[in-house]
């Protein structure tokens, strides 16, 4: 053997010997867990430690689980209450693989397990809730609640005076206990799969087409009947400051008159005074200046004036004559 060929021998030796070891070497995180078959068998415990591990090559092999919380989604569905109310309830889980094995031996990936959790939680889900009526399943307490809430607190109070309370309802158990029983139903069923369920929670509520379109009328009417009763005060207090405007105006307006005319008063025996002192000083001037006023008045209105001697015009004209 010469030398050439002990190098192509070395090389596919240690080709060889490569993928041996990678083969046999499989490395488990943190958030995963291994079981190992041989020829489709389980052959020892579960590897549920993170770290590098070895396996049988090419006899054996490495099953993959997550050991984290996985994610399950429930489809919308359509279910009656207690007390008769259809409505669609959509659901989310939380769950874990606790057994490894027994999760291999029974539901072998995933995608199983998801359809294993589907013919366990929702009729769960179905029998819990129409087992209770609606109040139950959309609260969790029974503390009082109308439609008045959130116009606050001074709004609330005087509602609460003027309109009898809405119906109250009894609640028992409530939202979170009912889905802590969903839990505790489906959980014991699911523990033969290696499956633990963590937590089941509703995602949303609400009422069928026809029930919804009946119950949104129904808040529309609650609704405006509130804002006709605001519009109506509201009314009440504008002819109220209405009210009050006019009778501060006529009071205005009867204050200003009532000035004026006093002033008016003032000016005019003001004026009446300083006339008399003025025509005082010379009654004959004043007599006269009167006169030609007077017969200047009726020459502009083309009239015909008929004078007797006796007449002050002629007495004036006499005494202008001389």
């Amino acid at each position: 053997m010469n030398s050439q060929q002990i190098k192509v021998l070395s090389v596919a030796v240690l080709v060889i010997l490569a993928v041996v070891v990678y083969d046999a070497a499989y490395i488990v995180d943190e958030t995963e867990q291994v079981v190992i078959t041989q020829f489709g068998r389980i052959t020892g415990e579960p590897v549920t430690e993170p770290g590098l591990n070895f396996k049988v090559p090419f006899i054996q092999k490495a099953n993959y689980f997550a050991k984290n919380l996985l994610e399950w989604d429930g489809s919308p569905g359509q279910v009656p209450t207690r007390d008769k109310t259809y409505i669609w309830v959509d659901t989310f889980a939380r769950w874990r693989i606790t057994d490894p094995l027994t999760y291999f031996e029974t539901v072998k990936d995933e995608f199983s397990a998801q359809k294993r959790l589907d013919d366990l939680i929702d009729p769960a889900t179905r029998n819990l809730i129409s087992s209770y009526p609606l109040a139950e399943i959309v609260r969790n307490t029974d503390r009082p609640m109308d439609t008045f809430e959130g116009f606050g607190a001074d709004t609330e109070a005087k509602m609460e005076e003027e309109a009898p309370r809405k119906v109250r309802y009894t609640v028992n158990l409530g939202r979170d206990e009912i889905t802590r029983r969903i839990v505790a139903q489906a959980k014991e069923k699911l523990e033969e799969f290696g499956i633990e369920l963590v937590d089941v929670k509703i995602k949303r509520i609400n009422y069928i087409d026809s029930v919804r379109r009946s119950v949104y009328d129904r808040m529309i009417a609650e609704r405006n009947q509130i804002a006709e009763k605001f519009r109506a005060e509201g009314r009440g207090e504008a002819s109220n400051i209405r009210g009050e405007k006019e009778k501060d105006l006529q009071v205005i307006k009867s204050e200003a008159y009532r000035t004026a005319e006093e002033t008016k008063g003032k000016a005019d025996a003001e004026a009446a005074g300083i006339y008399a002192a003025a025509y005082g000083k010379d009654p004959e001037f004043y007599a006269f200046v009167k006169t030609m006023d007077l017969y200047a008045n009726a020459l502009e209105k083309d009239s015909s004036l008929i004078l007797s001697t006796d007449s002050d015009l002629m007495k004036y004209m006499k005494g202008a004559d001389r």
